[in-house]
């Protein structure tokens, strides 16, 4: 990334750029970033190619306004951040499902992410609902944060408090949101094309949730979210209060992708009608 679309990257998120790369600067980024840049699957419903390359990734948040999904975003905010000055290496993650089951090989992306002080943090800007501020990689206690209470534990097979979870190798790490295990990290650093078969499973295979449903959401400025499900707006406050509405009729619905996530759009994207048992 040259120093041209950083700029353009820090005026998308409606940031400055850091003097120098520290932690409350990245926790400054990362925040800007959940408020500006949706977390949204509607590529793969749109037709679109996703292509896990720098230029592309950078195309498609900067040059369209638009989002994407964890290889997508971290990708992107990886870049941005190596750009800063940051030391930024790429993490392969496994979510946990249904019953403490993992996900496959490369199932999410996330970032390690290294300031000029010398402290390690997990930054992550594609998961959805999750940390609003970067988690540090060396705490093993509590991490409070708007988006909920959160730890990061040695994996093993109740380190969550999750049995079955699935085998760990020495050294993985559980990220866990108000007692639950969200998902389990390698260590290992990985190249961005590494996730390659990671996104074309998730945006071809029926057995994905990104195939079979729709979804356009960020964290609003009073830190609660909005979300557009389909056709389903839902506002969620700070304080956990939701509202849902249906919208009616297609300019409704964009109007709401634009009001809302700064996305135009020439038509409303349908969800893929897929039986995953078949």
């Amino acid at each position: 990334m040259n120093s041209s679309q950083a700029d353009a990257y820090l005026r998308r998120i409606g940031a400055g750029r850091p003097q120098w790369p520290t932690g409350p600067a990245l926790r400054e980024l990362q925040l800007r970033h959940l408020r500006t840049v949706p977390f949204e699957n509607l590529s793969i419903h749109l037709g679109e190619e996703i292509v896990l390359e720098e230029d592309r990734l950078l195309d498609k948040v900067i040059g369209r306004g638009r989002g994407g999904f964890c290889y997508e975003l971290n990708g992107a905010f990886g870049a941005l951040l190596a750009a800063l000055g940051y030391e930024v290496e790429l993490l392969a993650g496994r979510v946990y499902g249904d019953e403490g089951r993992l996900g496959i090989p490369y199932d999410h992306l996330a970032l390690r992410v290294r300031t000029v002080q010398g402290d390690t943090w997990l930054a992550d800007v594609g998961f959805g609902a999750h940390s609003h501020y970067p988690l540090a990689c060396a705490e093993r206690g509590e991490q409070a944060d708007p988006g909920g209470v959160f730890r990061v534990v040695e994996a093993g097979p109740d380190a969550a408090g999750v049995r079955g979870g699935g085998s760990a190798e020495v050294g993985d790490l559980d990220v866990v949101r108000n007692g639950r295990p969200q998902y389990r990290l390698e260590t290992r650093p990985r190249a961005l094309g590494d996730f390659a078969a990671g996104a074309w499973w998730h945006s071809t295979s029926p057995l994905s949730h990104f195939t079979r449903s729709l979804v356009c959401s960020r964290v609003t400025e009073d830190g609660g979210r909005v979300t557009l499900s389909g056709r389903s707006l839902t506002t969620t406050g700070a304080d956990g209060k939701r509202e849902t509405r249906e919208l009616g009729a297609d300019e409704e619905v964009l109007t709401a992708y634009r009001e809302w996530f700064g996305i135009e759009l020439g038509c409303v994207p349908t969800a893929r009608s897929r039986n995953p048992n078949s």
